[in-house]
């Protein structure tokens, strides 16, 4: 009776929130960069279920941000607020200059250069400029109301509720946000590989002065700097990467699609997913993670689709190198003509000092930079410049496709929404739905770069590093050298929807972070330029892995959600399954069982050939093995020369199972081993310890172990950590599995889905939800999704909340 009571109540209450009649917006709140926080009598019912996922039921799209802002002000609000700040350009008066940012809303090494460009941004009114776009270059009227709403429920959570995070009680800066505020964050996220690259360098670049001694930087040579190119635009390597497959009704047990995400993102700042429902009955349900701020779930499901990202190889800028005016390094030609340089005065507030004003230097092509990154220097001299194009720069689009998908009622919708919007700046998509139809496309906002066009503009220094890392550095002396338009592009200047790399309706549809070419190994992707990434070279070792796992599951037919779990959580280390073996007779072969360390010394290593040989090849946390070889595994990679690492070369033509057969007689071999075993006996680590006693995080006091390894062994389940043996191993993940989702069908109204969000929901220490995830993680257990209405009300951690301002 009690049960029956309390779902009636339930119904009640959501049904009236559904029902109620929308308050008029004021002149104000139409438009979407205003600048108060916004109000209207918004409200929501929030229903929580076991590990504190939401779920969020408003009567329309401004009521559904609402009831999100407020939710995710309950879970996050210092991280939230700490953003804010960013993109206010507000963070050397509240923390100092020379303070490092969290990194997740740019790459910018200072909060003053962090400043300096978002102020920047703010002065020029870009974002607002995007806003009065109409559709769909700028965002749809469903959009900007669900981020008003989000500011609306944000700011009525701050107003109401008492801060216990001590991240920031009591702090000054958690202020109430505008709209703009909200937009301003996703504009963040959409430059996040072209200006918000190089934060540093737009906001530092200055011309030469006249007579100066000091020389600049010279620029590297063509070996450098395509090598340093191709570091800097690794995907595999970054802070950020994935994986996704999906699997078409050929290969399931009941002929319908099924999909496994597995993004890596930080596991602290920013960069966070948070999970939700939301729902505004007969016109939106869905269900996945959104980043921290915004408004529309990203990666998730709904009744009939679900899709998951990863992150792509494409390069979403490019360079333009200037001819400059022998008489003003401040004036470039373009046909010989002079066009002066636009000189942006920004000034930023600066904690216990004068304001910092700094000049920023922009371009018909974008800002003049004076570098990609250290090892890539692009001096401005007297005679030559360099400046910045990034697409991206004017996309306000990412929450409108990302809306799309989740109203998607199959995969063709999915593309529908990548057409109509082009608003994904640095991701592939990998979807599959209920009728049994998968996806996989790299539909990228990225500088419409062709390969004719680089070969026929591009710079001697652009000549090296776009073969080597799609980097273009064209010569902006010529208007001959303009990106150009494609007739279905939504804007000139980028690729439009026909020149992206799609597979649709293969039997598995996989990437793990290396180009589009092996979506799927037996229907290879080729034919695109050069930009969106390459064909024929050697692929990761996670992707290898992966190919081969997916490979196998949809050979082997008859696939279910379960089989996505257990993939998830395989644990296999592929780079030991073509090594360890050798590894281990080679080790045993050594004279007398010792090994000459780098220092000279001699260490006995005859222990270590006996923990390679039981290992089981995993990085489950009770493996015994693991944190040796893993070890082993990256010194051995540091030491030994790519090309010399093994006997059996890469072959484009077997590009899954090459290159393979270790050369342990490669000098280096014997050096690593007896570094890596006197490294571990110096920290009092035990050769044959298990994994999760020196790979885990700290939650309140307590270790939780976490299992997985990092990119170089080609887990699925990527994990990455700093190294800190005093701290007793791998001590805290800095980046790794995030929100995952297995999601299928079975012919009925609910998905059947299970997700987990590894590092919990909430960066609270004081909140239930702060490692409660964290805990299944480590366990390899799941959250079984509650979708349906029937599902939630029968939660037996059900708690109602209706929010309102």
């Amino acid at each position: 009776m009690r049960t029956r009571l309390r779902q009636l109540v339930v119904s009640a209450v959501a049904l009236f929130t559904a029902s109620a009649v929308l308050p008029s917006a004021t002149a104000a709140d139409e438009r979407a960069g205003g600048h108060h926080p916004s109000h209207g009598g918004l409200s929501a019912v929030i229903r929580y279920t076991e590990y504190g996922v939401p779920h969020i039921v408003a009567k329309d799209y401004a009521n559904l941000g609402f009831g999100t802002g407020w939710a995710q002000a309950a879970d996050q609000v210092c991280v939230l607020a700490d953003g804010f700040v960013t993109v206010k350009g507000e963070r050397s008066r509240h923390f100092g200059p020379d303070a490092a940012p969290d990194f997740s809303l740019s790459s910018a090494s200072r909060n003053l250069t962090s400043d300096l460009y978002f102020q920047g941004v703010r002065d020029e009114g870009t974002v607002r400029r995007l806003l009065d776009q109409p559709e769909p270059l700028g965002p749809s009227r469903a959009v900007k109301d669900l981020m008003r709403g989000w500011a609306a429920g944000y700011n009525a959570w701050l107003k109401k509720n008492r801060i216990t995070d001590p991240a920031c009680q009591g702090a000054a800066w958690v202020r109430p946000v505008t709209t703009l505020d909200v937009f301003s964050r996703a504009y963040a996220l959409a430059v996040l590989g072209g200006e918000g690259r190089l934060v540093d360098t737009i906001t530092t670049a200055q011309p030469p002065t006249s007579g100066a001694t000091v020389l600049a930087p010279a620029t590297p040579d063509a070996r450098t700097a395509a090598r340093a190119a191709s570091e800097l635009f690794d995907a595999t390597n970054a802070d950020m990467g994935s994986n996704a497959v999906a699997f078409s009704g050929d290969t399931t047990a009941n002929g319908r699609g099924l999909l496994l995400g597995n993004p890596h993102y930080p596991w602290a700042g920013g960069r966070r997913f948070w999970q939700a429902q939301q729902t505004i009955p007969g016109e939106l349900n869905v269900s996945g993670g959104s980043l921290l701020g915004s408004p529309i779930t990203q990666i998730g499901f709904n009744a009939k689709v679900a899709w998951s990202h990863t992150v792509a190889t494409g390069v979403p800028m490019n360079i333009h190198q200037l001819t400059l005016d022998p008489a003003d390094p401040t004036t470039y030609l373009v046909d010989g003509k002079p066009e002066r340089m636009t000189k942006r005065t920004v000034t930023v507030a600066v904690q216990g000092g004068s304001p910092v004003t700094r000049a920023q230097w922009w371009t018909r092509y974008g800002p003049v930079v004076t570098s990609l990154g250290a090892d890539l220097p692009l001096p401005w001299t007297a005679g030559t410049a360099y400046a910045l194009n990034d697409p991206n720069a004017a996309n306000i689009r990412f929450t409108d496709t990302s809306l799309g998908f989740a109203r998607a009622g199959g995969t063709a919708d999915v593309l529908t929404s990548l057409a109509r919007h082009q608003g994904l700046p640095w991701v592939n998509t990998v979807a599959a739905d209920s009728a049994g139809h998968t996806l996989f496309t790299q539909s990228q906002t990225l500088p419409r770069i062709t390969d004719e066009l680089a070969a026929r503009c591009s710079t001697p220094l652009g000549r090296a590093t776009y073969p080597s890392a799609g980097v273009a550095i064209l010569d902006g002396s010529r208007s001959d050298c303009a990106l150009g338009s494609d007739a279905d592009a939504v804007h000139p200047g980028i690729f439009g929807p026909a020149k992206m790399p799609t597979l649709k309706d293969a039997p598995y549809a996989e990437n793990s972070n290396d180009s589009a070419w092996l979506a799927n190994a037996d229907r290879p992707l080729t034919g695109y330029e050069r930009v969106f990434g390459n064909v024929g070279t050697q692929r990761s070792m996670r992707t290898r892995g992966a190919v081969e796992d997916v490979a196998a599951m949809a050979d082997q037919g008859g696939l279910t959600v379960r089989d996505l779990q257990r993939q998830q959580f395989a644990n296999r280390v592929p780079a030991a399954d073509l090594t360890v073996d050798d590894v281990a007779e080679a080790c045993a072969a050594l004279p007398g069982g010792t090994a000459t360390g780098s220092d000279g010394k001699v260490v006995d290593v005859a222990e270590a050939c006996g923990v390679f040989k039981a290992w089981d090849r995993t990085t489950d946390t009770d493996s015994r093995g693991a944190l040796l070889f893993d070890r082993f595994w990256r010194r051995l990679n540091a030491v030994v020369p790519r090309g010399q690492l093994w006997k059996v070369p890469f072959s484009a033509a077997d590009p899954v199972n090459t290159p393979h057969t270790l050369n342990t007689t490669a000098p280096g071999f014997a050096t690593a081993l007896a570094d890596t075993v006197t490294e571990l006996r110096t920290a009092g680590t035990a050769l044959g310890a298990k994994l999760g006693d020196h790979q885990f995080v700290v939650r309140n006091g307590q270790r939780i172990p976490v299992p997985g390894g990092t990119e170089s062994l080609g887990v699925w389940n990527k994990i990455e950590s700093p190294w800190r043996p005093a701290e007793g191993g791998y001590p805290e993940v800095s980046s790794g599995s995030s929100h995952i989702q297995a999601v299928g069908w079975d012919g009925g109204r609910c998905p059947v889905a299970r997700t987990l969000l590894t590092y919990s929901q909430s960066s609270n220490p004081n909140s239930p939800h702060y490692r409660d995830q964290t805990r299944l993680f480590s366990a390899e257990k799941w959250v079984t999704s509650r979708f349906c209405e029937k599902d939630i009300l029968s939660s037996p951690k059900l708690k109602v909340v209706r929010v309102s301002q």
